[in-house]
């Protein structure tokens, strides 16, 4: 497992604080106490959370043109047919996955192909798993033109906490099923939009693995 790279600014600030904490508590309060002890402790609990927020865990991605891999680690929170105004302005199988500060934050890419779209929205910081979260909050959506079943919308939203989305996809780029989309910093949502007839092989409040969990098998006719 290594340390994403989204991650070395927030380490990196956060080992610097732990460390003029600890050298100004000792240069005032020299008399080590109980007190010294538990704020060592809290330190070091917190810069283990921050590091284990950027963790990247290896996957083995097994890539199959006829599937949507899951773009996230976390819980499965909506699966329902909503009306997408963005891009399709048409109805679509909308699939959300929530993200806890405690999941795994690498945002991966559910199908191959060609992107055609990205966009991204400023906007409010519901919790993630608030429905109107997928259209009010800050959110960046990218449309990724399958080979043989059309487009497919990822949307990565700011959830309550999170303050930054990282999107690393570009125009007119051609993407690998399962690789890197992007990063969202401190708890947030990923929602995808399937073609109505999707087979979906998942189930709500089932955990889920980004580039590993099957979301849906795609039914639509082959172009």
């Amino acid at each position: 497992m290594k340390i994403h790279k989204e991650g070395y600014v927030s380490i990196t600030a956060a080992t610097i604080v732990a460390a003029v904490s600890v050298v100004g508590a000792n240069y005032y309060f020299p008399e080590q106490t109980i007190f010294h002890y538990l704020g060592y402790l809290a330190l070091l609990v917190c810069w283990i959370i921050i590091l284990r927020f950027f963790r990247m865990p290896f996957r083995e991605l097994v890539q199959n043109a006829d599937i949507v891999l899951c773009p996230a680690d976390g819980t499965i929170v909506a699966i329902e047919e909503v009306l997408v105004e963005e891009f399709f302005n048409a109805k679509r199988l909308q699939i959300s996955v929530f993200m806890s500060p405690n999941n795994v934050h690498v945002n991966r890419y559910p199908v191959s192909g060609k992107i055609v779209y990205t966009q991204y929205w400023p906007g409010s910081f519901l919790v993630a798993w608030h429905p109107k979260s997928s259209t009010e909050n800050e959110r960046n959506t990218v449309v990724i033109d399958h080979p043989q079943y059309g487009p497919i919308m990822v949307r990565q939203i700011a959830g309550a906490l999170a303050r930054r989305i990282k999107c690393y996809s570009r125009t007119n780029e051609r993407i690998e099923q399962g690789r890197e989309l992007g990063f969202i910093k401190f708890g947030s949502r990923v929602d995808l939009f399937l073609p109505l007839d999707s087979e979906i092989k998942v189930a709500l409040d089932q955990k889920v693995q980004g580039g590993i969990t099957v979301i849906a098998r795609l039914e639509s006719k082959r172009r």
